[in-house]
């Protein structure tokens, strides 16, 4: 019972990080989505690139082969490509829907089993662990971007600053109804 409570709930939560970056994505066109603060860091086009990449890789056959495949070229995720927005989208979708697919036909036995990733053995556990917080470091960096490239046009998603109690007296009402 634990086990299918533990797929539910990183499904559920794959599955938010995945709006948090479809929300932002709603709020920007083309050419934000390749916008750099600086060189040093990578823009919304490139950390999808990555993501598309480190999904691919990790979760096609993810309990019978290395995470690592020999055919995905990292480096060249980080490389600037002029993809549009809608390649983006789709290279976004490719990746979580590996990811997501990979999980909901995983069974409560595969919980036990060992994996690797570069030749690292992990426990089916840790290794979803080790997913969730890479994705959710990538996509609260989307968010970030968004909202320095929105500036004040940026739609919060989430509680809007100064606007707390409002959302805790809106839950609560919701809540006794």
């Amino acid at each position: 019972m634990i086990e299918q409570i533990f797929l539910d709930s990183v499904i559920k939560r794959f599955k938010e990080y995945k709006a948090l970056g479809e929300k932002t994505f709603e709020q920007l066109n083309d050419a934000d989505m390749h916008l750099q603060p600086n060189e040093a860091s990578n823009s919304i086009a490139v950390i999808i690139q990555h993501l598309n990449g480190n999904m691919l890789s990790r979760w096609t056959n993810f309990l019978t082969e290395d995470g690592e495949k020999e055919w995905r070229n990292r480096d060249d995720e980080f490389e600037v490509h002029q993809f549009s927005k809608q390649q983006l989208m789709e290279k976004w979708n490719e990746g979580w829907t590996a990811v997501l697919n990979s999980l909901q036909s995983l069974t409560k036995d595969d919980l036990t089993k060992t994996i690797t990733i570069r030749s690292q053995p992990l426990n089916v556990v840790d290794a979803i662990n080790r997913q969730l917080a890479h994705y959710g470091y990538h996509v609260g960096q989307i968010v970030y971007l968004g909202r320095w490239i929105r500036k004040d046009e940026w739609k919060s998603l989430s509680i809007a600053k100064n606007k707390s109690q409002e959302f805790n007296q809106q839950m609560q009402s919701q809540n006794i109804k």
